[in-house]
């Protein structure tokens, strides 16, 4: 390999490349404008509890995004307890997946951001829900999660605080946590035909 080759590969830190998060971070300090995003879902009802969603295209970096030439499709299904067959895992356990995810990918982000390697990392997710809100057999039950509760497993080359200290910046810092930790406004709107 010549030399001027080897300095074109991408410093690699948990599977990101350092120099791309550094430049990204930049430039989004001198535009704030570039940090404003717009992520996008559309559904569609086939049949009982079964529908499907489409994720594709999203606004980021000041500008739309055309870099995913397929959609991502996800089939959204019941168990037969709750009159489905199986078609796909439910929504409340798609915000379980989402949860999981988005946890998973800041504490890397930061873990790299703070030059910590991570050696391994999964997590388990448990959610508790009370169908009678949902079945609105009991006003005072909320149809959403009582309770979420992520378990952590990660191996790392930092002390255990520093670890500590990641996942707590990790459960404030990510996305999808902070969403549900937080109300947020939710508007539905009937749309035209």
């Amino acid at each position: 390999m010549t030399q001027q080759a080897a300095v074109q590969q991408p410093n690699l830190l948990n599977g990101l490349d350092v120099q791309a998060a550094v430049e990204t971070i930049g430039a989004i300090q001198e535009d704030e404008s570039l940090a404003r995003f717009q992520f996008r879902a559309r559904n569609t009802w086939i049949t009982g509890g079964v529908n499907l969603s489409s994720i594709k295209d999203f606004y980021g970096a000041g500008r739309e995004d055309d870099s995913r030439s397929e959609s991502f499709e996800f089939t959204n299904g019941e168990p037969p307890v709750l009159l489905g067959d199986n078609e796909g895992a439910n929504p409340v356990e798609f915000l379980l997946h989402a949860l999981a995810g988005c946890v998973t990918t800041t504490l890397v982000l930061h873990a790299t951001a703070r030059g910590i390697t991570i050696e391994e990392l999964s997590t388990e997710l448990e959610g508790d829900l009370d169908v009678r809100g949902l079945l609105a057999l009991d006003d005072g039950v909320s149809p959403g999660y009582e309770r979420i509760r992520i378990g952590m497993k990660v191996k790392a080359d930092c002390s255990d605080e520093q670890l500590a200290d990641l996942i707590a910046f990790t459960q404030a810092h990510s996305p999808v946590c902070n969403t549900v930790c937080r109300p947020v406004p939710v508007e539905i709107v009937r749309m035209a035909n």
